[in-house]
């Protein structure tokens, strides 16, 4: 799979595609990630990217010129235009289905705003699919960029060294609920013990007591996961 990140600052990627899975999955030829200074499209000797906006307000506006040709610029440069995405706070909640609909794709673009975002005429031209992390504001969206790729690079085959690490993740297509506690050595810790359920060797009462954990977890801290109960529904299953 193909990422091609736009951005001013190509650097902060530079510590985060050298860690971890993501290394890995490069250093096997699984994953492909490019970084495009949009300031090499600019045109002036300044390599001015922003300007004032029209009727007033603070902060600089991207410009419609630059950040069109550069995007331009990049799609060209394989033969699969990919899936355009923009990061800004106007776009539609990043959930793990959009990522899973996103994993579908050969190659992703990954467009990161800054200052007080785009000119609406980028939008109108390149019609990107427009993304947000949440109802917050970070100072650009290369945060956001990093976001996408970790999440959509943990469905790309062959990355996870087990694949049912992702079909069990919470979120996960078929999977409404939070994923259940996990324990490992040591089996007690400052008094609090390992569930005996998991040291039983007994997988069905394992699955069985995850389901509830699951469903209990959920109930707790996202109840807004579960389904509406139907007026026949007994609590004590739901």
């Amino acid at each position: 799979m193909r990422f091609d990140v736009l951005t001013l600052f190509p650097e902060m990627f530079t510590g985060y595609l050298g860690q971890s899975l993501l290394k890995l999955a490069i250093d096997r030829g699984l994953v492909d990630v490019n970084l495009h200074n949009i300031r090499d499209w600019a045109r002036d000797k300044h390599r001015s990217v922003d300007d004032r906006p029209f009727g007033g307000g603070p902060g600089m506006v991207l410009r419609p010129d630059v950040v069109v040709e550069a995007t331009e610029g990049v799609r060209a440069l394989a033969p699969t235009a990919g899936r355009l995405v923009m990061l800004t706070p106007g776009g539609r909640p990043l959930t793990q289905y959009v990522v899973e609909e996103l994993a579908q794709q050969q190659r992703l673009v990954l467009l990161c705003g800054r200052y007080e975002g785009f000119d609406q005429r980028i939008c109108d031209l390149l019609q990107p699919d427009e993304i947000s992390l949440g109802d917050f504001i970070v100072n650009g969206g290369e945060v956001a960029a990093m976001v996408v790729i970790d999440a959509v690079v943990r469905l790309a085959p062959g990355v996870l060294g087990d694949e049912d690490s992702g079909r069990y993740d919470s979120f996960s297509t078929g999977n409404r609920l939070l994923e259940y506690a996990q324990y490992t050595r040591p089996r007690a810790y400052r008094g609090l013990e390992v569930p005996e359920v998991l040291l039983s060797g007994d997988h069905q009462r394992i699955a069985q007591w995850r389901e509830s954990d699951s469903r209990a977890r959920t109930t707790e801290r996202r109840p807004d996961l579960l389904p509406p109960a139907s007026p026949g529904d007994d609590p004590e299953t739901i």
